[in-house]
């Protein structure tokens, strides 16, 4: 419950419209008790054949009841979707802002098991506000308010109201959860391993099919499908538990109210019209109670889904923000480290004591054996992490700046990165290159892509510059993706650019020529080459070698 009361915190926005929608919720759920009460008066009284005038006041509460509960509920429905859409914005926006603080310096997530998070936690999520807290509110009130007016009728039969409503309201709701409540927690892991394996499956379907492991793959899936289902199953039993229960207990009630009822006429405290409404008024108000049952019985699913969701949000970020940013040196930027150490958050150091001078407008080039830390130092420089130890500066013309003092997105605005895997996007080529620089013109787009070498590719293009590459480019072959990421470190203003394995995926002549143009291209910038191709490199660029104890100059 403790997840759930801060995920009510979340939902600021949508509060007030809540509170209003409680209160039409209310006059609806009212209307249709006095709907039910003056129509079984008035249906009671005019079999007594009385003149017409002395029903005229009833004949217009029920019109006036049956016309309030339609445009009341509509009201109320129009009004708690509006705060429920609020609310879903307010908690999706909460994830966008803690994903891009923690992504992707953090390793805590896999990406189906977070998006199943970000999609299902965040849009289950919003049912607490209109499926629980809605019907409980408007149910709580309406309930209180019937039993006054039985009491009034009735003593004996307020009491019997009282006694049905609270077995309804509070022991079948209590029923359902405590049988249906470990398996609705279970729900949401179970759907988050489902989600992670079921990607894992696509996005290896060529190898598992090569390799004959498609049916083992499917069968793992399955299983996890299986214990989904009958989590949801067994949590389906607690709920329909709790509904029999509040269907007894009104059955019951209503027996147990006839009969006093009819006591009560036969001692003449009753009249048979009143009778009527006796009767009657209790099926209404356990028409509407019958909501909280399957309502209570998303508790525990909802209370799971609330602590996964703020798993997600509790999440240390990886680099904290500095509390007086500085501002950045102007003109251009060298890079220096000095003692660094090299660590993802909570893993050990692949490397330390690595200390390097990059001059504005210099090149040099960083190798080292898979492993060693090499794209742990590209996220470094780009703060995505911070170093475990020692200090990462900024080098102007006049003045020396720690990167840790200077916000993240305004020092990823200086520092530029081309990752050996870099994400393209399901949409044009000019869309893929615009998002390095929004600015651009589709001259400075050709000019980026003549300088990687896509001049033919791009002739080839049915739609040139509006091309839909596909999702993480799958109409291109993997060279072509790869330069089509360096064309978008082309594109960028950063002053200092680090290019992660440039040369992937290229055949040897094709990459020295890429190598030699990308430099070309690039002059004046402070360019940090990350490969494990020495060779590749052209002569005269001051290569280090990184290793767990530091990086040391070689020769190209």
């Amino acid at each position: 419950m403790r997840a759930l009361r801060r995920v009510l915190g979340l939902g600021r926005s949508g509060r007030f419209r809540l509170l209003a929608a409680v209160a039409l919720g209310v006059m609806a759920a009212g209307a249709a008790v006095v709907l039910a009460g003056t129509s079984a008066w008035l249906i009671a009284r005019a079999a007594e054949h009385p003149p017409v005038l002395h029903l005229m006041v009833a004949i217009v509460a029920v019109r006036a009841a049956g016309i309030g509960r339609g445009v009341f509920r509509y009201a109320e429905r129009l009004v708690a979707h509006d705060a429920s859409f609020r609310v879903l914005t307010d908690l999706r926006v909460a994830v966008v802002r803690q994903l891009d603080r923690i992504l992707p310096g953090s390793r805590a997530f896999g990406n189906g098991d977070l998006l199943a998070r970000f999609v299902g936690e965040v849009d289950g999520l919003a049912d607490l506000w209109v499926r629980v807290l809605l019907p409980g509110a408007v149910t709580l009130v309406v309930g209180l308010g019937a039993t006054a007016m039985m009491v009034a009728l009735l003593p004996i039969a307020g009491l019997v109201m009282a006694v049905s409503l609270t077995v309804a309201m509070v022991l079948a709701p209590a029923l359902s959860v405590r049988f249906s409540g470990r398996a609705a927690v279970s729900v949401a892991p179970a759907r988050g391993a489902y989600h992670e394996r079921l990607l894992t499956v696509l996005d290896g379907a060529g190898e598992l099919m090569l390799y004959g492991g498609v049916d083992r793959a499917l069968g793992d899936l399955d299983e996890i499908d299986g214990r989904l289902r009958r989590a949801e199953s067994r949590t389906a039993w607690g709920a329909g538990l709790g509904t029999a229960v509040a269907v007894i207990a009104a059955g019951t009630g209503l027996l147990v109210t006839l009969l006093v009822g009819a006591r009560a006429v036969g001692d003449g405290q009753l009249s048979g019209v009143t009778m009527a409404v006796v009767v009657l008024l209790p099926l209404s108000v356990h028409e509407l109670v019958a909501l909280l049952t399957p309502a209570a019985a998303q508790l525990p699913a909802l209370a799971s889904s609330a602590k996964r969701l703020l798993d997600v949000l509790d999440t240390p970020a990886p680099v904290a923000e500095p509390i007086q940013p500085a501002s950045a040196p102007a003109g251009p930027i060298g890079v220096r480290l000095t003692d660094v150490t090299l660590a993802w958050p909570g893993e050990a150091p692949t490397a330390s004591g690595l200390s390097l001078d990059v001059p504005a407008g210099s090149v040099c080039a960083v190798v080292g054996s898979s492993g060693v830390g090499k794209s742990t130092l590209a996220a470094t420089l780009l703060r995505f992490i911070a170093p475990a130890a020692g200090r990462v500066e900024l080098v102007g013309a006049h003045n020396v700046i720690d990167a840790g003092s200077l916000v993240g997105d305004d020092l990823r605005g200086i520092v530029g990165w081309c990752a050996q895997d870099a994400h393209l996007f399901d949409s044009t080529v000019a869309a893929n290159l615009r998002l390095a620089r929004p600015t651009a013109t589709d001259d400075d787009l050709r000019t980026a892509l003549h300088a990687v070498q896509l001049d033919e590719w791009m002739a080839r293009l049915p739609r040139g510059l509006d091309t839909m590459i596909g999702e993480h480019g799958q109409t291109l072959s993997g060279g072509e993706r790869q330069r089509l990421a360096l064309a978008r470190v082309v594109v960028c203003d950063a002053r200092v650019v680090v290019v992660d394995e440039p040369t992937e995926h290229l055949d040897d002549r094709t990459a020295r020529a890429l190598m030699a143009d990308l430099l070309r291209v690039l002059a004046g910038r402070t360019i940090i080459v990350i490969t494990h191709r020495r060779d590749l490199l052209p002569p005269k660029i001051p290569v280090f070698t990184l290793t767990a104890h530091g990086l040391h100059q070689t020769l190209t």
